[in-house]
């Protein structure tokens, strides 16, 4: 009895670790959290990386904040005059778009986190979200990085917090 049993729980042992090696050779794994791979479903087939996605900068890693023409100042204007709050909107939270802007400064591979304000995962109305997309598409003037004289593609993102519709603050 002892022996069958052993025989039995080391087959079940083999077949498990074979098991498991398959299903880890199938995985594949981002190189970081968060990074943004090509999805040619959702995002536009023409916006290209110049260096690899393997050679794309976290935001924190450059050694400076994000640079927009204008500055802050200019995206908050931008923002402001066209966004538009929905009516009787009871939608309160914060709606993170992170995106990757390339070595020319152009932007693509868009990506949204929406919570509320205990940062639980909510969805909020599609025609706030949808704005917020749409008008960080718009924007055409990011800056510019250079590494060693070469320019290089890196993560942005812009965090909007959201008060019974209305925009009341974009962040970083």
């Amino acid at each position: 009895m002892k022996k069958s049993l052993l025989i039995i729980s080391t087959l079940f042992a083999l077949l498990s670790c074979k098991s498991d090696r398959k299903n880890t050779e199938k995985q594949s794994y981002s190189r970081w959290v968060g990074d943004i791979a090509q999805n040619e479903k959702i995002d536009d087939v023409t916006f290209k990386v110049c260096n690899g996605d393997s050679q794309i900068l976290q935001y924190f890693n450059l050694g400076q904040g994000p640079v927009y023409t204008g500055e802050k100042s200019s995206i908050l204007n931008t923002f402001k005059s066209k966004y538009e709050t929905l009516s009787d909107s009871d939608q309160n939270g914060f709606i993170r778009l992170r995106f990757i802007v390339n070595c020319e400064g152009k932007t693509g591979r868009f990506r949204v986190l929406q919570s509320d304000e205990n940062f639980e995962e909510i969805e909020f109305d599609n025609k706030i979200v949808n704005q917020l997309v749409t008008i960080t598409k718009g924007i055409e003037k990011w800056g510019i990085f250079y590494r060693q004289d070469d320019p290089i593609d890196y993560y942005m993102y812009l965090i909007f917090k959201i008060k019974d519709g209305q925009l009341t603050e974009i962040l970083p």
